[in-house]
C-alpha cells in the first residue's frame, strides 16, 4: 500500500485522530476503577478531562452511592447526574476556580474510614483548582501564572512553583482526606508521567517542597508579587512518607503507541522519538527538519515511507515582546517549515491533544511542501511571522489550521512529520 503525496494529509488527520481516541475516558476508565467502596465514593476532580471522567464513572458504577464535585475548563462540561461538574478559567486561574477548589476541599474532608475519594485529574488543573496559600490572594496567583506563562520554564520547573504557593497542589488532597481511602486516576500531560506533576499533584506528596527554588524566582524576575516571591524564598513544609495508590489511565506514549500502529496499517513505518521531548518550539521544529532531510535523502535513521512522531510540551518564550497569535504546536510547524524550504516529500502535523494550542480555537495545525508558496500567495512572510510568534495568523490565512473543539482528553502535544 502506497501513500500519495495527495493522501498525506488525510493520513496524518487519522494518526492525530487515533491517539486522541486512545486517552478517551470512556474508553479506558472504567478498566481502572477499584474495587467498589463499602461506604459512599467521594468523587472530585480537576482538569480538561475532569467532566468526561466523571460521567465515565457514572457509568460504570450505576449502583454505588456517587458524590462529588470536579471543575473542568470553560467549554468542556459534559452532562452528569450525581457529581457536579464546575467550570473555571484556564490558564490563567480566576474566582471560580478557587471556588471549586474549596467545595473539593470540603468534599475530601466530609468522607468517612468506610468511603472511598477518587480523585480525577487531568492536564489543566494547576490552574482550574486554586486556593492561594496564605499570605497569598487570588490575584497574586494570577500574576503569577501571567510570569509563568511568558518564562520559558519547562512545565516540571513551573511546577515547582505551582505546587509552593497553593494549598491543593502538591498532596493538600491527600491530607485532607485524613485517612480515608484515596485512589487518583489520571490522565498524563506532563514529560515522564511524573504524578507530581500532573496539575501540580494534588493527592501526591511534593517532592520538592524542601527544594531551594532561589533559582527560579530569579529566573521569574520582577514581575513576579512580592508576596510570591517571599514564600518562594522560604523553606517548604516536610512531606508525610506514603505510597499514594495513583493510576495512570492514559499517557502520551500510549497514544504514540496507537498512532504508530494506524501508520504501519497504512504502509508507513513509525518511529517513536519520545513521549517527553521539552524545550524551544522553534529549535525542535529545525531539529525535527533535519531529522526529516535526513530520512529523505539517506534512509537514515529508517527509510521512508516514514513518519516521525513525538510527544511532550515544548515551551514559547515570549520576553517583552508583544506576540502575535499562536501556539507552541503552530510555532513547530512554522519554524519546521521555514527550514525545509518547500522539500517536496515532507508534511507534517502538530497538535494538542486538548484541542486547544495555548489560548487559540485550534489544536494544531497541517504543513506540506506547498505551505511556503501558499502562504506567500497571501501576502504573508513566514520568517517575520516566526519572529513575532504569529503561526496561528498564518495557518488560518491558507486554512490549514486543524479545529476539533475540545476533546476532552488531554495527553498533551502529538507531532507527526511524515516523508514519502
Amino acid at each position: 500500500m502506497g501513500v500519495s503525496d495527495h493522501d498525506a494529509p488525510a493520513l496524518l488527520r487519522r494518526l492525530f485522530d487515533v491517539a486522541v481516541a486512545a486517552a478517551d475516558p470512556a474508553e479506558v476508565l472504567a478498566r481502572h476503577l477499584p474495587v467498589k467502596p463499602s461506604g459512599r465514593c467521594v468523587v472530585v476532580g480537576a482538569g480538561k478531562s475532569a467532566a468526561a471522567m466523571a460521567r465515565a464513572v457514572e457509568v460504570a458504577w450505576p449502583d454505588v452511592d456517587l458524590s462529588g464535585v470536579v471543575v473542568t475548563r470553560y467549554g468542556h462540561a459534559v452532562p452528569t447526574e450525581r457529581i457536579t461538574v464546575r467550570e473555571a478559567s484556564h490558564p490563567v486561574p480566576d474566582a471560580a476556580g478557587e471556588a471549586a477548589a474549596q467545595e473539593i476541599l470540603a468534599a475530601v474532608a466530609s468522607a468517612g474510614p468506610d468511603d472511598l475519594v477518587l480523585a480525577l485529574i487531568s492536564g489543566g488543573g494547576s490552574a482550574l483548582m486554586t486556593l492561594p496559600r496564605e499570605p497569598l490572594t487570588l490575584d497574586d496567583l494570577i500574576a503569577v501564572n501571567r510570569v509563568l506563562l511568558r518564562s520559558g520554564l519547562t512545565i516540571d520547573d513551573m511546577n515547582r512553583v505551582r505546587r509552593r504557593l497553593d494549598q491543593i497542589k502538591g498532596g493538600g488532597l491527600l491530607r485532607a482526606a485524613n485517612g480515608a481511602r484515596l485512589v487518583t486516576l489520571a490522565i498524563s500531560d506532563v514529560p515522564g508521567d511524573d504524578p507530581a506533576a500532573i496539575a501540580s499533584g494534588p493527592t501526591v506528596p511534593d517532592p520538592s517542597a524542601t527544594d531551594d527554588l532561589s533559582h527560579l524566582v530569579e529566573r521569574l524576575g520582577p514581575n513576579l508579587p512580592e508576596a510570591a516571591r517571599a514564600v518562594l524564598l522560604a523553606p517548604g513544609d516536610a512531606q508525610p512518607d506514603t505510597t499514594p495508590d495513583f493510576r495512570l489511565i492514559a499517557a502520551p506514549q500510549m497514544s504514540l503507541e496507537a498512532a504508530a500502529e494506524a501508520a504501519r496499517a497504512a504502509g508507513v513505518t513509525p518511529l517513536i522519538l519520545g513521549d517527553a521531548l521539552e524545550g524551544e518550539a522553534r529549535e525542535l521544529g529545525i531539529v525535527m527538519a533535519g531529522i526529516a532531510r535526513a530520512v529523505a535523502a539517506h534512509g537514515a535513521p529508517l527509510p521512508a515511507p516514514a513518519v516521525l512522531l513525538s510527544g511532550g510540551e515544548t515551551t514559547v518564550t515570549i520576553g517583552d515582546a508583544t506576540p502575535g497569535r499562536g501556539g507552541r504546536n503552530t510555532e513547530f510547524l512554522l519554524a519546521l517549515t521555514c527550514t525545509l524550504r518547500g522539500h517536496p516529500r515532507v508534511h507534517a502535523l502538530a497538535g494538542d491533544t486538548d484541542g486547544i494550542d495555548g489560548t487559540e480555537d485550534a489544536a494544531g495545525a497541517l504543513v506540506g511542501p506547498d505551505t511556503l508558496s501558499r502562504a506567500r500567495e497571501v501576502d504573508c512572510d513566514p520568517r517575520r511571522m516566526l519572529a513575532v510568534h504569529d503561526s496561528y495568523s498564518l495557518f488560518d490565512r491558507i486554512d490549514t489550521l486543524i479545529r476539533t473543539g475540545p476533546t476532552l482528553t488531554n495527553v498533551n502535544d502529538f507531532r507527526a512529520v511524515l516523508v514519502l
